[in-house]
């Protein structure tokens, strides 16, 4: 049996591994082997995933987080070799743009292990970003690239990736499967509006956790200057990432919002069903907002869904207070048909057939 190594990090990637972890299962043709760097330790991040999502328990939990983007990077790369070396997969599968990713793609390649990219040929074209720099060179190494548009394949296209001996496949977007499959059990599963208190339509979804809003104080203190003005209008409900929670704190910010701890996916998929509209600096977050038919405000300064942006489903409003409170306006009484298929359908089972072909 050929056997792979998915290496995982982030909430995200939890989310889309799921899908592929399933199909994986279904077929019982491949040996899948799940490795934890540990990017995200708190439990509500990241044990909570496993549990609620029945995806198959990390093999290997690396317990690699806190440290600055260099010493992560580079106890991430030194810990998935041994285990690489170790496990000896016929393959790695990675997903987005995180440090996790670069580490595991650097680590499989110096070994003359296959590397697939999931979530490939997204750009935001600012590379101050780190996860820019994460996804491009993620994908100059990989040996399979499986995209989510045809945006994405345009951006490789540019790259001159036609020159390198790289498979590039289009098979959609794979979060797509992950929030129809569990978007079904929301109402089993959760019960976090009871919980809050809150009403459906009657409060504004929002994440703020990018480390380009984070170590900014102007950003970080105009970004939520918008969110207490909207809570005037609509309650703001913002489950913290412990990075954010830390600098406000550490600042003596406070502001008139509901903040709770991160939550998990069920939880999560409740307040998006629910919402009244997404605020957020999360580009996963964007797509799950286009998923349960709700508006998105961007607080960033560029998207790698462009997509969103141009067919009107979202607006990209940096961390300017009054233009995020603008659209915020113009969206709360907007309607929107979101019945486009931006991203595909069946999308695991494709991922996993384009897999099995190169093993």
């Amino acid at each position: 049996m050929k056997k792979i190594a998915t290496i995982l990090g982030a909430r995200p990637q939890f989310v889309k591994a799921a899908v592929l972890s399933r199909v994986i299962s279904k077929y019982n043709a491949i040996e899948e082997v799940i490795i934890h760097t540990g990017q995200h330790y708190d439990k509500n991040m990241s044990d909570v995933f496993f549990e609620e999502m029945e995806i198959p328990k990390p093999k290997y939990n690396l317990d690699i987080n806190g440290l600055s983007h260099g010493a992560m990077t580079g106890q991430m790369l030194a810990k998935i070799e041994e285990v690489l070396l170790q496990e000896k997969p016929d393959a790695i599968v990675i997903y987005g743009d995180t440090n996790s990713t670069i580490a595991g793609a650097l680590a499989a390649k110096k070994l003359n292990i296959k590397v697939v990219h999931i979530e490939a040929g997204l750009r935001s074209f600012n590379m101050k970003m780190p996860e820019e720099i994460n996804r491009i060179l993620t994908d100059r190494i990989s040996d399979l690239l499986l995209c989510p548009t045809d945006v994405a394949i345009k951006n490789l296209e540019n790259e001159g990736f036609s020159n390198f001996n790289i498979k590039i496949e289009k098979c959609g977007d794979i979060m797509k499967d992950a929030v129809e499959f569990y978007g079904k059990m929301v109402d089993e599963k959760s019960d976090i509006l009871t919980r809050l208190d809150l009403e459906e339509n009657e409060f504004v979804l929002a994440t703020i956790h990018r480390q380009e809003n984070t170590d900014d104080l102007i950003k970080l203190k105009a970004i939520f200057r918008a969110l207490e003005t909207i809570n005037k209008n609509k309650k703001v409900v913002l489950p913290m990432h412990p990075r954010t929670r830390a600098i406000l704190e550490n600042n003596n910010l406070k502001f008139d919002i509901t903040t709770i701890n991160p939550v998990g996916y069920f939880d999560m998929l409740a307040l998006l069903k629910n919402c009244n509209m997404v605020i957020t600096d999360s580009g996963g977050l964007q797509k799950e907002a286009f998923f349960n038919k709700k508006h998105c405000i961007i607080a960033r300064e560029e998207t790698e869904w462009i997509e969103l942006v141009s067919n009107g489903f979202a607006k990209i409003a940096g961390s300017n207070t009054k233009t995020i409170v603008d659209t915020f306006n113009m969206f709360k009484d907007t309607s929107t048909n979101f019945d486009k298929n931006l991203y595909g359908t069946n999308i695991g089972e494709k991922a996993y057939q384009e897999i099995l072909n190169i093993l």
